[in-house]
């Protein structure tokens, strides 16, 4: 009889971290990719699936519980109800918006803590079902969320960033002290610099002064 299949669910899944989060697990497990825009992981799932690796991509907005709800049961459609997470990673996050306190909308606040901290919740609790159900081999269940500098200093014009960030990194925190004695290893890591990607190809950040992707996993 068959183990029943280990998978890695990547959310936020773009250019930059979330596809090189993506290629790394790809080559290990079977991978779901998650985006709010199916443009931002298509071109993604055919290149792992062309290079010998299985993917498939669902449109999830993590700020909505039914939205993420419907990303487990197609999980479950494509691998079997005995499906399990060997890695969840959270990449996602809110508009980002730098700028004056006093010119932030409320709906610039709303969305990072709804992108951010609301996502990270739905993401965590729909999932941690299936991580819990990992056998421990080589590795335990993992669960990653990715934080930036903002998840320790809040700069000026970072409010509606920085705060999300914070609470992301304590959730984490309690997270990893509930569910470590349970066997699903919890890291909160701090990509502490600008990620090196279309969006930022305009801020002058120095020589050196960005972060490539594929760096995180050089050896």
């Amino acid at each position: 009889m068959s183990s029943p299949p280990s998978i890695a669910v990547i959310a936020g899944v773009g250019p930059g971290t979330g596809a090189s989060i993506a290629l790394r697990f790809a080559k290990q497990y079977p991978v779901a990719l998650l985006s709010r825009t199916p443009q931002n992981h298509t071109d993604l799932v055919e290149q792992i699936n062309k290079s010998g690796g299985q993917a498939i991509g669902i449109p999830t907005d993590v700020s909505d519980r039914k939205s993420v709800e419907s990303m487990v049961s197609a999980v479950k459609d494509k691998w079997g109800n005995d499906v399990n997470v060997a890695a969840a990673i959270f990449n996602a996050s809110g508009k980002f918006a730098r700028k004056p306190f006093l010119e932030l909308e409320a709906e610039d606040m709303q969305s990072g803590i709804d992108g951010t901290i609301m996502g990270a919740f739905n993401f965590s609790q729909c999932l941690l079902p299936l991580l819990l159900k990992h056998e421990k081999g080589e590795y335990p269940a993992t669960v990653v969320f990715t934080g930036a500098t903002a998840s320790l200093k809040g700069s000026a014009r970072f409010a509606s960033f920085a705060g999300p960030k914070f609470a992301l990194r304590a959730m984490a925190q309690s997270l990893a002290r509930e569910f470590g004695p349970q066997g699903v290893h919890v890291a909160h890591a701090v990509i502490d610099g600008v990620i090196d990607i279309p969006r930022t190809k305009g801020w002058d950040m120095g020589e050196g002064g960005k972060i490539s992707p594929e760096a995180f996993w050089e050896e």
